[in-house]
């Protein structure tokens, strides 16, 4: 039974005050709740349709402390999409662990990336090329945020993304910083290793100039027609296309 009570709970998760008071989030879709209950993540109420329910194996179903069958009526009513003929789930956030840089691969760093839809495309991006880490600004856009999950398709259960001073990060590390700049050398002609840091900045201002001074290496994707610029999710696969080329 979906009762008062937990219909206000549920929609209190969309705010970022109360999901990190609560510390759960909302995963929506037959996508995302199918990565959930393959991850390693905890799921503590599962909204779904008897048609959802019936595709899902009995031994993901047990991992659930609380299914509830409802209809999509009420699926569109406690979460963001316009339609939903799946289900719904709040999830645990994981433990927050000590962070420590890898040192032998490609690792992203965001500096104020906001829109919530860029950093989960963002995030999707890094899993299809096989990147685990995401340093982002403590201005960037929430992770748990619910337009950041369902941009994601799902891959936010395999990228760990943590909030961090980028100066700090930069200071104390010997690894290359890659770094999306207008000035950059032509990225077709840069010699690329997949180990190290790839910076991208901002949506509209670029990269933090107080940031500048870390970068080892500035790239540029050069222009062929008239747009102005790239968005930023667009940027980084273009950028990590080449250094995995």
């Amino acid at each position: 039974m979906l009762s008062k009570r937990l219909i206000k709970y549920f929609k209190s998760l969309q705010l970022k005050k109360y999901r990190h008071q609560e510390r759960k989030f909302i995963v929506e879709g037959a996508k995302g709740v199918s990565e959930v209950l393959a991850s390693d993540f905890v799921m503590d109420y599962l909204l779904t349709t008897k048609a959802y329910a019936e595709l899902l194996p009995t031994d993901q179903l047990s991992k659930v402390k609380e299914v509830i069958e409802v209809t999509e009526s009420e699926l569109k009513a406690v979460g963001t999409f316009q339609t939903n003929s799946a289900a719904l789930a709040v999830v645990s956030m994981e433990e927050e662990h000590d962070f420590l840089l890898p040192n032998d691969r490609l690792v992203l760093a965001l500096d104020d990336v906001r829109d919530p839809g860029n950093l989960g495309t963002i995030i999707r991006i890094a899993d299809w090329y096989g990147i685990d880490t995401i340093i982002c600004s403590l201005e960037s856009a929430d992770f748990y945020n619910p337009k950041v999950i369902n941009a994601s398709m799902g891959s936010f259960t395999r990228v760990k993304v943590y909030y961090k001073d980028l100066k700090e990060v930069f200071t104390a590390t010997e690894l290359p910083v890659y770094g999306a700049l207008l000035s950059g050398e032509n990225i077709y002609k840069s010699q690329l290793t997949n180990r190290g840091i790839l910076l991208m900045g901002n949506e509209s201002q670029g990269i933090n100039p107080d940031l500048e001074q870390y970068i080892s290496h500035s790239l540029h994707i050069p222009r062929r027609g008239g747009a102005e610029s790239l968005n930023v999710a667009i940027a980084t696969a273009v950028i990590l296309d080449n250094f995995f080329r």
